[in-house]
């Protein structure tokens, strides 16, 4: 009988001892690591808690992933865990470690800022790009030019025309971007024709506003260049849109110097007679119409006056020469001449 209770009594202690020291063992497991160096780990996308806990393991950063992958089900977390590149060092509590796997407080990647002015011309984009990025500016132009493998193209619909000078011409809007120091030239590019689809987007209507002009967005662009090239005084740029919709509506040739200006390499403070006989489609003195594309990144300020132009029997304006930057408009040419004369008076 003896014998027996001392049986029991043992196997009682063996228990004890056993259940004490897993309690012991469990405790001990999902202690913090000591503190240690910062690692950086990527969650990939689809990764499930359960990876999760094995890869922090992996890297030190906690001592058991059994042991997280059990406490994340007792305080039922790790369904919103986001993927990224984190850092987190050995010593972190499973609590900080949640609490930043939710948040998403992932590595910041190294990014390039750039501003691209209002009216710049692509070849001008493709040097502050090149710049930008230590390229060359023809890895730039030629993925401009060419517009190949690019999503947004097809979105925008823009034309392959071999009268173009550059494909994408008019389409990379002038913003001041923070991208990725890893994007590559054609993420760049696609990141600059995105921009343009949300600035569209934020005028509101502007198919019903393009189809109500018999327009499309390529020759939207068109009129938006033009302007922007033209007009310095905001207030005038839906004026000088309505004078270019008036031109274009009796035939009559535009005779905008901004086009001719597009096809020298040096922008000149006059222009000769000479230079308005360029062989050209892009030079509205010879040709009737607007040009085959765009001449320059028209701001939203110039794309909204191209779509809501101001009503006006103005088919002339020429350049005060005061300083102030604006315009003298008129309805004939009569007006137009005493209108320049007045002009060179100032």
């Amino acid at each position: 009988m003896k014998a027996a209770i001392r049986t029991v009594l043992i196997i009682i202690l063996l228990l004890a001892a056993l259940g004490g020291g897993g309690a012991w063992y469990i405790w001990n497991g999902m202690q913090p690591e000591e503190p240690g160096q910062p690692v950086t780990f990527t969650i990939e996308k689809g990764m499930g808690s359960s990876e999760i806990a094995d890869l922090l393991e992996e890297n030190g950063i906690i001592r058991k992933g059994l042991f997280f992958k059990g406490y994340l089900k007792w305080v039922k977390e790790g369904s919103s865990f986001k993927a990224g590149t984190y850092t987190a060092a050995p010593g972190d509590t499973y609590d900080a470690l949640i609490a930043r796997l939710n948040a998403g407080d992932v590595v910041k990647k190294a990014t390039v800022v750039f501003t691209i002015p209002e009216g710049y011309t692509a070849k001008q984009i493709a040097e502050k790009l090149a710049a930008a990025w230590n390229q060359k500016p023809e890895v730039f132009l030629k993925i401009i030019d060419s517009g190949t493998g690019l999503e947004a193209v097809s979105r925008l619909g823009i034309p392959e025309d071999s009268k173009l000078r550059h494909r994408l011409e008019g389409y990379l809007f002038p913003e001041t971007y923070e991208l990725v120091k890893e994007s590559t030239p054609e993420q760049v590019v696609e990141a600059m024709l995105e921009q343009l689809e949300k600035k569209l987007d934020s005028a509101g209507g502007w198919q019903a506003k393009l189809k109500e002009r018999g327009l499309s967005l390529h020759e939207l662009l068109t009129v938006a260049s033009l302007v922007e090239r033209e007009v310095v005084v905001d207030s005038e740029r839906p004026v000088v849109a309505g004078v270019i919709y008036n031109r274009l509506d009796k035939g009559q040739k535009l005779e905008i110097d901004a086009t001719v200006q597009y096809l020298l390499d040096k922008q000149k403070e006059r222009l000769y007679e000479k230079d308005l006989k360029v062989d050209s489609p892009y030079n509205t003195y010879r040709n009737e119409g607007l040009p085959p594309g765009p001449i320059s990144s028209p701001g939203l300020a110039s794309i909204q006056a191209a779509l809501v132009p101001e009503a006006s029997d103005y088919y002339f304006y020429v350049t005060k020469k005061d300083g102030s930057q604006g315009h003298l408009f008129a309805k004939t040419y009569k007006e137009h001449l005493a209108n320049i004369k007045k002009s060179q008076q100032n």
